[in-house]
């Protein structure tokens, strides 16, 4: 019986589309010689390969219609039958199909290489579980100690072991002129200490550790190659807290950082930026990378209004300004002689450079003015490697000793030029 949908009834029963007018088809209804409603003997296909659903036409194939008495009901393939047979194909199609890529990926040289790579363990640098964080932290808490400095009032910070004699790493803004200052180590201990020597440029102090050693010490890392976003660990030992160090861990948030320092005005140059929580009395303490390195020491100087962030003097500089102060007492820098400021947007866009150093002043006798440098001139490289700001040429310059020659690049009226200077000592301050 057929349904015809009325024309007053939508959505009750329609009559099926003509083949041709479809987008599927019944397997009755595929190739010809196989008339609607009738089934093919499947046993035909493993001889006949291009037959059937998925091949070309099948005229060999016998046909039945459900009215041949020739072939009785019991015969007849049924419809399960067929099912299970499309199923099974389909599955050693699946299979060949594997079988074939895992063979590609054994064979193909171009292949094979990648997918070892995929599979071979990745090291995780910014992050790592809180296993190495402890590990890092351990191998550093206990060269980590209170110090109290002397004087009206007394301050209180960290400092860092780095000699098995007693001499340790802390900050000027701590330790200040005080003569004496008291250490407490991890364990309780409690010490007399001396300060050996400071220098507030940098913010780098020295104190020795008046006791019989060893001690413990910390393994001193670098900060050449420190990367934002890498995993860093602060320690040191809070003001209101008893019973040791403490540890924070965070990330290299930026580098080469600015920051005002907080006795004299003046500004501490290339400082490691971190958002591992620097608190009161941590200053003097230690950065570690995730490994237990110490990578910079922390200080109090640029936390007011930096949103939280802590900083840290780079190890690499603290242990260079500590060398000196230990051998002679004091630090010995360099002098170029030049006073300048950062070179605007608009200045370095005419000059087609991505920033440098006019020079406001060239000091008398001294090593820029013997070498022709002069008023108005922009500095832009040294030694081949390019000077953007005056606190990129100060850092730059820390690295030299007096007697060393350097080469000045700089802009003079859109020309460039090179100079070389030979640079002194640094005059004493009167």
């Amino acid at each position: 019986m057929e349904f015809v949908e009325p024309e007053d009834e939508p959505g009750r029963f329609r009559n099926p589309l003509p083949p041709e007018d479809r987008l599927w088809r019944h397997p009755s209804e595929m190739g010809p010689g196989l008339p609607a409603g009738g089934t093919a003997d499947l046993s035909d296909l493993a001889g006949n390969p291009s037959g059937g659903p998925f091949g070309g036409t099948s005229p060999g194939l016998p046909t039945t219609s459900p009215g041949d008495p020739s072939v009785d009901d019991e015969s007849r393939p049924s419809l399960w039958l067929v099912a299970a047979v499309s199923a099974v194909s389909a599955g050693l199609l699946a299979t060949g199909m594997v079988l074939v890529a895992v063979g590609l990926l054994g064979t193909n040289d171009r292949i094979t290489p990648a997918v070892e790579r995929l599979m071979e363990p990745r090291p995780i640098d910014a992050v790592t579980s809180p296993g190495d964080v402890g590990a890092g932290a351990d191998r550093t808490r206990a060269a980590v100690v209170q110090l109290r400095a002397d004087g009206k009032p007394t301050v209180v910070g960290s400092g860092v072991i780095f000699r098995s004699d007693g001499h340790m790493l802390t900050v000027a803004s701590v330790v200040g002129k005080a003569k004496s200052v008291r250490v407490t180590l991890d364990s309780g201990r409690e010490l007399a200490g001396r300060v050996v020597g400071s220098d507030p440029d940098t913010d780098i102090a020295v104190v020795k550790i008046d006791g019989d050693g060893p001690f413990p010490t910390a393994v001193l890392g670098t900060a050449s190659d420190l990367r934002v976003g890498q995993q860093a660990i602060a320690i040191g030992c809070p003001v209101e807290l008893v019973g040791g160090p403490s540890v924070t861990v965070g990330v290299i948030s930026a580098l080469h950082r600015s920051v005002p320092r907080d006795t004299d005005g003046g500004m501490l140059l290339d400082m490691v930026q971190t958002d591992a929580r620097v608190s009161t009395g941590w200053p003097g303490g230690a950065l570690l990378d995730s490994s237990g390195s110490v990578v910079g020491i922390t200080t109090a100087a640029g936390q007011n209004g930096a949103g939280g962030f802590g900083f840290a003097i780079p190890i690499d500089l603290a242990r260079s300004v500590a060398e000196q102060l230990i051998t002679t007492g004091r630090v010995t820098g360099v002098w170029l002689g030049v006073q300048g400021n950062d070179l605007d947007w608009v200045a370095a866009a005419r000059l087609d450079v991505v920033g440098g150093v006019m020079v406001g002043q060239v000091m008398s006798g001294s090593p820029a003015g013997r070498a022709g440098l002069a008023d108005s001139d922009v500095i832009v490289g040294l030694d081949g490697a390019p000077v953007t700001s005056m606190g990129q040429l100060v850092v730059a310059l820390r690295r030299h000793q007096p007697g060393d020659v350097v080469t000045l690049e700089i802009m003079r009226d859109d020309q460039r030029m090179s100079m070389a200077v030979e640079l002194v000592e640094r005059p004493t301050p009167a």
